[in-house]
């Protein structure tokens, strides 16, 4: 169903939106007149590479640092992970649970995990069998094993304190830039700007009247553009990211936003400009028969014999449990030896056995 469109929307919004849409006309003209055909400029990056990210009106500044934050104290979720007693360690490990990851699958397995393992210290004293256990159906079980190494080199290099600038926390195994963001923005209200994929939707949407982002990661421009519109104080700053953060979460959602439920739609240039389809959409990523899925079958065939307390299955068994309907013969042999290569699998020659890592 199509989003309702705005009413009252201001003329200063209704002329942004028409000049940005002037403006790419006139880059496609262009950009059609070098290439020779549209279809060929359709296809070309350099149209998204280039794009002008436009900065907010006075109204649009107004709705992200009061109407936003306001909407955000009355409908924000009641998360354990946002909480004030939060450790900064306990908020680096939700980052990067929670990435590519529904909050709601993340929260009972960071609780278990701030009860087994508090603290950088007892992560790293952990098996990786035992971690990589625990993780259970995050997906992309790698990142557990980096947690661990991440919390060997807090140990090792910071004396078991997870370190507060922007390029010690992004030297640290598994952690980049927008989970150091995170935790400098969230936990010591450090002015920066944290785009995650709701953050950045919600203000192409709104700023820039696009569905989408035009790149896949945050380009120099739009990380610039996103700190230039956040309040002085740090504090606030924070605030205005997680309300920017829980709205694209609950309301201005990837495929099915929730347009007549939105609190600043009368600002908002993609209502203006009638909520314009990009023709480059995001689409789920294939899981049926792929890589992924014979990759996810004998992680989780491994993770039940380490929990039963068995030693490991046979090779035979393991290539046996990585056959799937859709997959090509190669597949089981191709992955095994992936895993194998990456340590996220270990064959004991002595037993004959595959197992987790020790």
């Amino acid at each position: 169903m199509e989003p309702r469109k705005a009413r009252g929307v201001s003329e200063s919004t209704v002329r942004l939106a028409d000049l940005y849409r002037l403006y790419n006309c006139q880059r496609i003209l262009c950009s059609t007149s070098q290439t020779g055909s549209l279809g060929a400029q359709a296809s070309d990056n350099s149209l998204y590479t280039d794009r002008v990210f436009i900065n907010p009106t006075a109204e649009a500044t107004q709705a992200l640092h009061c109407d936003l934050p306001q909407w955000f104290t009355t409908h924000k979720r009641d998360l354990p992970m946002r909480t004030a007693d939060v450790s900064d360690w306990g908020t680096l490990v939700f980052e990067i649970m929670s990435q590519q990851t529904p909050i709601a699958r993340v929260q009972p397995i960071w609780l278990e995990w701030m009860e087994r393992w508090p603290t950088p210290a007892d992560l790293a004293a952990a098996s990786s069998a035992d971690i990589i256990v625990a993780w259970a159906n995050l997906g992309y079980p790698s990142r557990a094993l980096r947690l661990k190494a991440c919390a060997a080199t807090i140990v090792e290099k910071h004396d078991g304190k997870v370190p507060l600038t922007m390029k010690e926390l992004t030297l640290l195994p598994g952690v980049g830039t927008y989970t150091a963001s995170a935790l400098l923005a969230f936990r010591h209200g450090i002015r920066v700007p944290v785009l995650d994929t709701n953050v950045r939707r919600v203000l192409v949407r709104f700023l820039d009247g696009r569905e989408f982002p035009p790149h896949s990661t945050p380009s120099k421009a739009e990380n610039n553009r996103a700190e230039q519109l956040l309040p002085e104080n740090g504090h606030d700053a924070a605030e205005v990211s997680l309300s920017l953060m829980e709205f694209g979460a609950l309301v201005c959602t990837q495929l099915s936003p929730s347009c007549d439920q939105c609190t600043i739609r009368d600002n908002c240039a993609w209502a203006a400009a009638g909520y314009p389809k990009d023709e480059k959409r995001p689409t789920p990523q294939p899981y049926a028969g792929t890589d992924r899925q014979a990759r996810g079958r004998i992680m989780k065939a491994l993770r039940t014999a380490h929990f039963e307390g068995k030693e490991g299955l046979t090779k035979r068994r393991v290539l046996d449990v990585a056959r799937i309907d859709g997959g090509d013969r190669y597949q089981p042999t191709r992955v095994y030896r992936a895993l194998i290569k990456e340590g996220m699998i270990v064959y004991d020659q002595d037993t004959n056995r595959v197992t987790l890592p020790r």
